[in-house]
């Protein structure tokens, strides 16, 4: 019996084993061919790329709106909705046969459109929303690709009422006027020719949620009297409102801008060159005038751009301070005409008022506030600028020393450096001036009481003022 199973086993056992050997790989051929295309496929499958127009921010009662997707393999779906409040409303959905192994290839890149609003979604309200866009690629992985964008929801248009006052003007003076807007509204203000002015709630409205604005403005000395400043309200759907103020320009109130021949030495030249062109090329001439123009140019626009650090209040409640005992040796919007040798090289605005005292007089804040710059500026030398609260700043120039540091609050008459002669500055001198959201004002009118009461207090509480 051991024997004839011994042989037996002896017989058998090679062929089971070969037929098994061929059996597992012809199940692992066969296995192969049929699963060796999945990884293949998936690593082709795409993911898709969605756009939308960057003009896409807003949704009013019915906008158009435009999808863009991208994917050679098609798409199996598109779905758009808005999340606002903690809910999600669907604005636009579709989808397609899905192709998971015969799938298309090289396919263009879709657009859907369709049109979404409070009409056809009245649950969303006026304000922020969240527009949410998703794609499926239409192949055997089927990715998700998501686009995210915040919106504006907008269902009423702004309104406006403006103060009906006489204001009286002039150029290169301030004023201010008071609104009313309502609606959905993202911006608002006054326009007078191509500038803007901010509006800001008024004072004792902690909140923001009160109507009322007001907004200081400035009639710039260039200004063509044609111009007429407008209040005006604006959303992201691109709909403005505007109401134009009642102007009166009274003739005899008008200033007289002055044109004075200014005569340029060498050694002026020679000082403005090394100190503010140092190491420059060229002749003396061809750097001064660089200096004189685009150099001006870019330290007032410096000056401009620090209306972005003011501050929503007023820092003072006094009248503001003309230097003490100083002489006016040059007025706002002087003309100056360069001579040099007898021949006119430049002309360029003087908007300032030149002071002179003594050499090195202590130079004092023109009413409280905040320094929001204190170093040198070009044509201007040691320069400080002081911030007053809601645009409006007094700029010092040509100084020989700095006490003050950026950030540094300062009182009315404080000492906050010493006049000097830097910059263009043929003398010992403070420039003096100030200006309004970025766009230099005449400063006399803000000398005194009874104009800051008739033009600003009479219609914007000034806390503390007298």
């Amino acid at each position: 019996m051991y024997v004839t199973e011994f042989v037996t086993r002896s017989r058998t056992t090679p062929r089971c084993y070969a037929e098994a050997v061929v059996r597992k790989f012809v199940v692992s051929v066969v296995a192969a061919g049929v699963l060796l295309p999945f990884p293949i496929l998936l690593f082709l499958s795409e993911t898709p790329v969605l756009r939308l127009p960057a003009s896409a921010t807003v949704i009013g009662p019915a906008t158009p709106f435009a999808v863009a997707v991208d994917d050679p393999h098609g798409v199996r779906s598109v779905h758009v909705y808005a999340e606002q409040g903690g809910a999600r409303y669907d604005l636009y959905r579709t989808s397609f046969p899905s192709r998971r192994i015969l799938w298309q290839r090289h396919l263009p890149a879709a657009t859907f459109r369709f049109v979404a609003g409070t009409k056809t979604t009245p649950q969303l309200k006026d304000g922020k929303a969240r527009l949410v866009a998703e794609a499926v690629s239409n192949d055997l992985r089927g990715s998700t690709a998501t686009l995210e964008r915040e919106i504006t929801v907008i269902t009423r248009p702004p309104s406006l009422s403006a103060d009906s006052d006489q204001h009286y003007l002039y150029q290169g003076m301030a004023d201010a006027t008071t609104f009313d807007v309502s609606g959905y509204w993202t911006e608002a203000g006054v326009r007078v020719g191509d500038e803007t002015f901010r509006s800001w709630p008024l004072p004792g409205d902690k909140t923001g949620a009160k109507p009322g604005r007001f907004a200081l403005y400035a009639f710039a000395w260039n200004m063509p009297r044609s111009a007429v400043p407008t209040v005006y309200a604006t959303n992201p759907a691109g709909t403005e409102v505007t109401v134009p103020l009642v102007v009166v320009f009274p003739a005899k109130e008008q200033p007289h801008y002055s044109t004075r021949d200014l005569d340029v030495s060498d050694a002026f030249m020679q000082k403005v060159v090394n100190e503010l062109d140092p190491g420059g090329s060229g002749d003396p001439v061809t750097r001064f005038l660089k200096i004189n123009g685009a150099m001006r140019r870019a330290n007032n626009q410096t000056l401009s751009d620090l209306r972005n650090k003011t501050e929503s209040r007023f820092l003072w409640s006094q009248p503001f301070l003309q230097q003490k005992n100083s002489k006016v040796e040059s007025s706002f919007a002087d003309v100056r005409n360069y001579i040099y040798h007898g021949k006119k090289i430049d002309q360029q605005v003087h908007l300032g008022y030149d002071l002179a005292i003594t050499k090195h007089v202590g130079v004092e804040a023109s009413n409280d506030g905040r320094v929001v710059y204190a170093a040198p500026l070009g044509i201007y030398g040691n320069c400080i600028v002081v911030d007053h609260g809601y645009g409006l700043q007094s700029i010092y120039g040509h100084l020989s020393e700095i006490g003050v540091h950026e950030g540094d609050m300062v009182k009315r008459g404080q000492i906050m450096g010493r006049s000097g002669e830097t910059g263009m500055a043929g003398g010992d001198h403070i420039h003096f001036t100030m200006q309004l959201d970025g766009v230099q004002i005449d400063p006399k009118e803000w000398f005194d009481t009874h104009w800051i009461r008739d033009h600003v207090a009479k219609r914007v509480e000034i806390p503390g003022f007298r």
